[in-house]
């Protein structure tokens, strides 16, 4: 015990280098560049601005608020906004986790398979929506109406009849491949041989699947509905292009309306305040989501124990 304590006052202390000066300038710039425009909308989001009479400005408090919050059309777009999360969300990982348990399989051609599953990833949101418009949904151009004609139906114009559904249709297709990825690195991990001993076991396919493959994926599929439902919280361009958050009010989400309010009533105090009520719903969404996936962790490791 003495020797080694004697050893222990003879290791010369560890030198860490000072890295505050190599970390503060990418630290100061981080800063700025994310909280300085939150910082400005908080500021204009207790301030009339009005662009068509940009001479009456002043400080109103909570005004922008109430007259936000008492806007029948602010809780319209919160619900739709809530509606398209959660149905892209439940579509991409059905649809993720099938094709991932499909790609996990060897078979002919996979790699090129792969490949063309994940393209749409890469396509731009704007392009999407207007192939998905004028390629696929159109009622007298497009692929679906095509097909409609050959069985003897009628065309359907999706935008007019299902607006809701074909967003959700459009978002999905971009996203699947992102659900896919992760779910699929997920599975790598996964040992082949476990299942196989499964099956000498007398394990059907489902029983693997629920036992085996569904608690090995809980904390990628958690990742998984996390960024995702950041990112699709802020689903604009898709809406803008196709749409334009009609008929009526029937896709209008809370990024869509924050856009009418600056750019179609040149109310920007408004408008900064809904875009507040958006981080905080962002906010609220995250720890919801952070809460369960360290619920599910918790459950992971107690059921490893």
């Amino acid at each position: 015990m003495t020797h080694r304590s004697s050893l222990s006052k003879a290791r010369p202390e560890t030198i860490r280098p000072n890295t505050l000066w190599l970390l503060g300038p990418a630290m100061l710039v981080l800063i700025i560049w994310t909280q300085i425009p939150f910082l400005l909308t908080i500021y204009h989001s207790f301030r009339r601005f009005d662009l068509l009479n940009p001479e009456r400005q002043g400080y109103v408090g909570f005004g922008n608020f109430v007259s936000l919050l008492t806007d029948s059309i602010f809780w319209t777009s919160i619900g739709n906004t809530l509606v398209l999360v959660g149905a892209v969300l439940v579509v991409t990982i059905v649809v993720g986790l099938f094709l991932a348990l499909l790609f996990y399989q060897d078979f002919p051609g996979r790699a090129l398979a792969r490949t063309l599953v994940i393209s749409p990833f890469f396509v731009m949101p704007v392009v999407s929506a207007l192939i998905w418009k004028n390629m696929l949904m159109h009622p007298v151009y497009g692929l679906f109406a095509w097909a409609a004609q050959i069985f003897g139906q009628k065309p359907v114009d999706w935008l007019a009849a299902y607006p809701m559904q074909s967003i959700v249709a459009m978002v999905s297709w971009q996203w699947i491949p992102f659900a896919l990825l992760l779910i699929l690195t997920g599975l790598q991990s996964l040992s082949k041989e476990q299942l196989e001993a499964a099956k000498i076991d007398g394990a059907s396919a489902w029983q693997e699947f629920r036992y085996i493959i569904v608690p090995h994926l809980a904390q990628t599929l958690s990742v998984v509905v996390m960024l995702e439902t950041i990112f699709l919280l802020t689903i604009f361009a898709e809406i803008y292009a196709s749409t334009s958050g009609g008929p009526g009010l029937a896709t209008t989400t809370l990024p869509y309306l924050i856009y009418l309010k600056a750019f179609a009533e040149y109310r920007i105090g408004v408008a900064a305040a809904g875009a507040v009520f958006a981080v905080i719903l962002a906010n609220i969404v995250a720890i919801f989501v952070l809460r369960l996936i360290g619920r599910n962790l918790q459950a992971t490791k107690g059921g490893m124990g």
